[in-house]
Parts: C-alpha cells; structure tokens; sequence
C-alpha cells in the first residue's frame, strides 16, 4: 500500500462524505437501525452519532485500519457497546443469523464483488432482518452514464476502487433481499457521482 492509499486516501474519504447532502441521507435513514447492528463499510464512523436508542450493539466492519482508527474516535458519542472489525464485508466473520440490521451507506461501490458482499449481509442476518442502504451508482439517463462508464477507470484508481456505475437496485435484489422502500435521486453535485439509491430490504 502506497503512502497515498495508506495516509491521503482515507482522509480524502472522510473529508468528502462529510457533505451537508450526505450527512441528510445519514440522518434520514440511519436511525432506522434496530437491535444488534452490523455496518458494512463504516469508514471513520460518520454514521455513529445517528443511531438511536433501539440499537443494542454495532459491529463497526472495515477493510482499512486507518478508517477504523477515525471511527474509533467517534465511539464516544455512542451509548451501547461497539465492536471494530478490520474485515472485508465479501468474507464477513460472523456467524449466520446473527444480525438484525444490516447498514451499507456509500460502501457498495468500492467492494470488488459487491454480490458476494450482499450475499454475506444475507447470511447474517436473521429471519425478518432489516438491511437499510444509502449508495450511489448508475443513472438512469443515457447521457449520464456515457459519462460514469467514460470517468469510471480513472476514478477507481484514484478513490479507493469506486465504481459509479453500479446498479444498486438490482445487486440488492439478486443477493436475494425483497425491496421494500426504495427511493433514486440525483443528489447535488456533478450527475454522474451523484446518483442515488436509498432503502430498507429484507430477506426474500
């Protein structure tokens, strides 16, 4: 890992998702979260102070021990007990059915294999478990996606492998989750980085 990958990136990264645009979605969809909690991707743990009450335990999962070290910082700001992963989500270790909400908030885009990623959110989480999304990908107009597929290569090697043209929607479904609140807008900013998806799904 190069020093941009290990000391830029990751601040880059906090810097950015800290948006007023972001932070709305965080705060319309996060609070949502019940029981034991796992979030994929929790970055450096910008998601933590929108909890609520009903949450009784976090698994913080992340790839990247410098974003967990920000994310640990935050866990103050928390009343209930949160655990700290350094894991990918294509291989979470966790056993089955042990979940009751499953959070991925702008994660998707940067997992390799996204499907495999929603297949282990699947696995753990138990019979009538929640999963709740906020993530960014393909637009529906054509000319917006000429522009995500053209941008695409460059932008992956400088943003930490996010894709912009992934189709959130239909990943969700074919990892096996019934939709059952789904809500796609452009967010404000550049169209082809901005398209969003936001929801609640549950095991199918």
């Amino acid at each position: 890992m190069n020093l941009y990958e290990h000391w830029l990136l990751p601040r880059l990264i906090d810097l950015a998702m800290r948006n007023p645009e972001a932070t709305r979605q965080r705060k319309a969809m996060v609070p949502a979260a019940r029981g034991r909690v796992l979030e994929l991707g929790v970055g450096s743990g910008l998601n933590l102070p929108f909890y609520g009450a009903e949450v009784t335990e976090l698994v913080a999962l992340d790839p990247s021990e410098e974003l967990l070290a920000m994310a640990r910082g935050k866990r103050a700001a928390v009343g209930f007990p949160v655990a700290f992963l350094p894991s990918s989500a294509e291989a979470i270790p966790l056993d089955s059915r042990s979940i009751d909400t499953v959070v991925s908030t702008w994660t998707l885009c940067s997992i390799p294999d996204a499907s495999c990623a929603l297949g282990e959110a699947r696995r753990v989480l138990k019979p009538g478990g929640t999963l709740i999304f906020v993530e960014h990908g393909l637009a529906p107009d054509p000319g917006v996606q000429r522009w995500q597929r053209r941008i695409n290569p460059t932008w992956r090697r400088i943003a930490g492998g996010c894709h912009l043209d992934r189709h959130v929607d239909r990943l969700i479904r074919e990892a096996g989750f019934e939709i059952v609140d789904l809500h796609q807008a452009y967010l404000k900013g550049p169209r082809p980085f901005t398209y969003t998806y936001s929801g609640r799904a549950r095991r199918a």
